[in-house]
């Protein structure tokens, strides 16, 4: 680990502060080196420019690839996008650096051994703004001080997240197949029809390692461990010749995907493996497990989250079994799964059971903590072929270019151990009651509403009286003082007037649901702002042509007469911004998730992609050069989404198509006919795209003379397969996504809360009475927020707070006490019938 501490003259271009420049500065080079590009298909041999701005990589091979990125492996990449910059080895050798971007974008660099340290620490020293700066930590010091060991503990964050980020920090990578991201077997039963998450028996022994989990296997290992000597001293005692993660095994859990079935074949030279010897079952996988402690591949993070590469998409021939002359497709599936979705579901479902949390430090213990290596490991029957563990080859002191070159290729074949995490056993984790009852008693974060669904209520805020109200949402991202304490709430009216309210959601010394502020320049005609118009006729303003960005500073806006895309200071209400690239209305916009970057869509058929101008962390306004411009429809686009992490950028059209475009390179990907086969078009009315890819498609036929309006929503896989739909009679005015959970706003003001899977309604539908026109969920998942026609905000809470009788509160603020009035507490329900009544 001494490779990952930086020498003296490294840590002076940290200390430099005047290293970085203004964005206004022109831009100077920093540091040019010669450096190799890891990628699972190459090795790309190149040199590495950094510069005050931007991160170069220019790709020095004598024959380029094709690439989804064009030809070879070229990239820019500005400094302001930089997230994450980790050390890393290669070949066992710690020389390389892996660099994450704020759109998941992520790229792994080997140079010469003592170059590393240096660009690390000079890409350190130019200050990018969204860096998370780890310091040159060991992945130890990396993991204790992120503090993920004790959130996951304390179930603040979910087994298949604490897995990847320790796979993360121990070195693991997409980038390079012998250091694949490793997930453990978890369950044992894969032949009966139905899958009891209840009873333990289902479940895999987390302690052992996989190649002892069938306990005859036990003692045959030992004796083989006990019984090895190497003659010439170089070889260390093993339990197994093989390794629970390497390249091999990962392209033989993903040979239906490409690059891996092109891997795959090259590994085979030039042809696919023996059937028999494929992965062609999931329950003849275990089997083999079961049979043969020399079969230790454990998993790949893939079968809890990518259905697709269980399926044979291109038809590969894979040949025939030999005892049964089945030919080799898909794979089959374990008997309770009744498709691919399903098994990825339950078996995502089994990782986050109470049986896996209970045990899952165990297994921890044994890839990434105290029995990884030394006389626990012995004792755990948990040791490799010594090729697989840090330090031991030194690869830099074999001068023989031959014999490098010969050991290398052992390591990649033989898959390397991770980082040791932990010295220490790790740490179980709590119980899913004692967790609740720890939140409760710490009582300072709101409940999840999509855990309460059974205590929800609403509660009335008039925000604009007779005005509908088109927008209301929290940005995501706020940035404000401890002193100010409280989040904003936006709302937009028809008319144009906007709301910048005070929002907080939960206060454990205010014990109500939430409390609320009305912004007081609404009622007051000389300080009312208002969106800048006018817009074009027959454009009615609502959430598809108004998105806040993320730091709730600016409004970004379409519908306009002049055609233009239109940014507004939501502080002063006032015009920063005014582009005209379209060459018709704009008809809708989408922000993605990180906040970098605004999907525009138009009566003139086509999206284009902008970048979100940052200064100094702020949102400032948009680049005037598009980043992307993306075609395809026939008809306007009506409603568009965005997801930087996953590269979609996704339009709707009034034709009833639905095309996915890459937002990197603007390379269309596929297209969706949401109608089907239906002779009458409909028009795509909403989008929405989830964390995982999920396409959540509205679809509208209008009503006519001789038929009733037809409403229906379509839910869609990240690659395009029809999961779910359901069709209802009753249009549907509002839609939105968030994590597994559908929310419905409809025209006779109905709230439908539905399952993302099954699009079954998990509480009855919410009657509001009134017709809804936005919703919106809080950032903490704690609030759903529904802009009605009559001007009202309803807030949909959950749990039991105590109620809070009077409209008055003192609130201590560090040593002052000040009176807050015109604040909403838990009695100001919302009761449409009984408003009715009076």
């Amino acid at each position: 680990m001494d490779d990952d501490h930086l020498e003296d003259e490294d840590l002076v271009f940290l200390d430099n502060k005047g290293e970085g420049e203004d964005e206004s500065q022109k831009e100077k080079l920093v540091l040019s080196e010669d450096c190799e590009l890891i990628t699972i298909m190459a090795v790309v041999p190149g040199r590495m420019e950094v510069t005050t701005h931007h991160l170069y990589f220019y790709d020095g091979s004598s024959e380029k690839d094709e690439t989804e990125e064009g030809i070879g492996y070229d990239f820019k990449r500005p400094l302001s996008q930089l997230r994450e910059v980790h050390l890393r080895r290669y070949n066992l050798r710690r020389s390389a650096l892996e660099l994450f971007f704020i759109d998941q974008a992520h790229y792994f660099i080997n140079f010469r051994k003592k170059v590393r340290n240096k660009v690390y620490s000079r890409i350190l020293g130019l200050r990018p703004p969204n860096l998370f700066y780890f310091g040159s930590r060991s992945p130890q010091e990396l993991l204790k001080a992120s503090g993920l060991t004790q959130r996951w503990v304390y179930r603040e964050i979910s087994n298949f997240e604490y897995l990847m980020q320790l796979n993360t920090i121990a070195g693991r990578t997409y980038n390079d197949l012998s250091q694949y991201p490793v997930f453990p077997w978890v369950l044992c039963d894969y032949t009966s029809t139905i899958l009891d998450l209840e009873d333990p028996s289902v479940f895999r022994d987390l302690s052992k390692p996989i190649g002892v989990v069938n306990p005859h296997h036990a003692q045959n290992v030992r004796e083989k461990y006990e019984s090895f000597e190497d003659p010439t001293g170089t070889i260390d005692k093993f339990h197994y010749g093989t390794h629970y993660s390497n390249a091999a095994g990962v392209m033989h859990y993903m040979i239906r995907m490409e690059p891996f079935t092109t891997l795959h074949i090259q590994l085979q030279s030039g042809r696919f493996d023996v059937a028999d010897r494929q992965f062609h079952s999931i329950p003849a996988a275990w089997q083999a497990r079961m049979e043969s402690p020399a079969d230790v591949k454990e998993l790949i993070p893939e079968f809890f989250y990518f259905p697709e590469f269980l399926q044979n998409l291109n038809g590969f021939d894979l040949g025939r079994l030999q005892i049964s002359q089945d030919l080799v497709t898909d794979v089959e599936l374990p008997c309770w799964a009744t498709s691919r979705e399903d098994f990825i579901r339950k078996h995502r479902k089994a990782l986050e059971s109470e049986y896996v949390s209970s045990h899952l430090h165990q297994w921890i213990d044994l890839i990434f903590g105290c029995k990884q290596r030394g006389e626990e490991a012995v004792e755990a029957l948990n040791v490799f072929y010594y090729c697989t563990y840090e330090g031991a080859v030194d690869l830099d002191a074999i001068a023989n270019e031959n014999e490098r070159k010969a050991l290398e290729g052992i390591i990649s074949n033989f898959g390397q151990t991770p980082c040791q995490l932990l010295k220490e056993p790790h740490p179980p984790r709590m119980t899913a009651q004692n967790a609740s009852r720890r939140q409760a008693r710490l009582d300072t974060l709101p409940s999840n509403i999509f855990e309460h669904l059974s205590k929800i209520r609403k509660f009335m805020e008039v925000v604009s009286d007779g005005l509908p109200l088109v927008q209301a949402v929290v940005p995501k991202n706020q940035n404000h003082s401890i002193m100010q304490g409280t989040d904003t709430l936006v709302t937009v009216s028809s008319n144009g007037l906007i709301g910048t309210h005070s929002w907080l959601s939960y206060d454990k010394n205010i014990t109500n649901y939430f409390t609320f502020t009305k912004d007081l320049t609404m009622t007051n005609p000389k300080t009312q702002r208002f969106l800048g118009g006018p817009f074009s006729p027959g454009v009615v303003i609502g959430a598809q042509v108004l998105v806040v960005s993320n730091d709730g500073r600016l409004l970004f806006s379409g519908g306009h007469w002049d055609c233009s895309l239109r940014v507004t200071q939501l502080g002063k209400g006032k015009l920063v911004g005014r582009i005209c690239r379209h060459i018709d209305i704009v008809t809708c916009l989408a922000l993605d998730l990180c906040g970098i970057y605004l999907i525009s869509g138009s009566r003139d058929t086509s999206c284009i992609v902008w970048q979100v101008l940052q200064q100094e962390g702020f949102s400032c306004g948009l680049s005037p050069r598009p980043m992307q411009v993306l075609c395809g429809h026939d008809q306007e686009v009506t409603c568009v989404a965005i997801n930087t992490e996953l590269d979609m950028a996704v339009s709707g059209s009034k034709d009833g198509t639905v095309i996915v475009h890459t937002i990197r390179q603007g390379h269309f990907i596929r297209t969706l006919h949401a109608s089907g086969d239906s002779c009458i078009p409909a028009k795509i009315s909403g989008l929405q795209v989830g964390m995982e890819g999920h396409i959540v498609v509205q679809l509208s036929q209008e009503k006519c003379s001789n038929r009733k309006g037809n409403f229906s929503i379509n839910v869609y896989s990240v690659n395009g397969c029809l999961l779910s739909c359901f069709t209802t009679e009753e249009q549907i005015t509002a839609l939105h996504l968030v994590s597994e959970y559908i929310i419905l706003g409809t025209i006779h003001g109905s709230l439908h809360i539905q399952d993302l899977f099954s699009l079954d309604d998990l509480i009855t539908p919410l009657a509001l009475k009134v017709p809804v026109r936005c919703v919106s969920v809080t950032k903490e998942l704690s609030h759903i927020l529904v802009g009605l026609d009559d001007g009202k905000l309803i807030v949909v809470g959950a749990g039991k707070p105590e109620e809070v009788r009077s409209r008055q509160f003192s609130r201590r603020l560090w040593t002052s006490t000040r009176r807050i009035t015109q604040v909403s507490s838990g009695e100001t329900e919302y009761n449409p019938s009984a408003r009715v009544g009076k």
